[in-house]
């Protein structure tokens, strides 16, 4: 088994897990609220007629589902892309339950190879997914996709991990990072910088972060420098 594949394995076998034990917007994980940085982006989209939304690494709909029910009235789609089977069949129940079953439709594919329409969409985002293409090389082709689909005026909102360390509680030992691309802080701002050169930035932050995760019997501390990107096409 390869690295990539190795890693593939643990992460879907965690989020399997979450998926299944864990309700979309009930307390308990981190699936219990959307996103705060998508989540403002709602009045950007409000009243816009036909407005085309790209959720790459959807999961089970936690920003994209708030996203369905903004634009429902106004013709707009939310295009859900997820490599993981256990989260495109938990969203189809989920738009169901919610009433956005119209407006969210799904694709279960790797996003390193889906394919997007050229200035096709007036949001992209992607949550915590870009960092799990198979390599760098692949987040910067997706980034570039992404900035070609994106219509003129349209944003594209963009929050990923770098500098991934993980530490099992108990023993303190340093264990290899469950992320497919583990880039400084620095490589991932310069990667983000020159794909959107001449765009307008609305935010950009890098957020240390820590969580406890389970990684089969052990409990793993998570530690990260998020950073957010959110920029407008001129």
């Amino acid at each position: 088994m390869s690295n990539i594949e190795l890693i593939r394995k643990e992460e879907k076998l965690y989020h399997d897990f979450c998926y299944e034990n864990y309700r979309l917007f009930e307390q308990g994980s981190w699936l219990h609220k959307p996103v705060q940085t998508v989540m403002d982006l709602l009045p950007f989209l409000k009243g816009k007629l036909n407005c085309r939304v790209l959720d790459l690494g959807c999961g089970v709909g936690r920003n994209s589902i708030p996203i369905a029910e903004e634009i429902k009235g106004s013709n707009g789609k939310v295009i859900c892309v997820d490599l993981l089977p256990s989260a495109i069949e938990k969203l189809d129940e989920y738009r169901k339950e919610f009433n956005v079953e119209d407006v969210i439709e799904l694709e279960q594919a790797d996003i390193a190879d889906y394919q997007i329409k050229t200035g096709g969409y007036d949001l992209i985002i992607a949550v915590s997914s870009l960092e799990h293409v198979s390599s760098e090389g692949k987040l910067d082709q997706v980034l570039k996709n992404m900035s070609a689909g994106t219509k003129s005026g349209g944003i594209n909102c963009i929050i990923l991990n770098s500098q991934v360390r993980e530490t099992d509680l108990k023993t303190g030992e340093e264990l290899e990072a469950m992320m497919e691309v583990n880039v400084s802080t620095e490589i991932m701002e310069r990667k983000l910088f020159l794909n959107y050169v001449g765009w307008d930035v609305l935010k950009h932050l890098v957020k240390p972060l820590e969580y406890t995760i389970v990684r089969g019997d052990r409990e793993v501390l998570l530690t990260t420098n998020a950073v957010t990107y959110v920029v407008r096409k001129k």
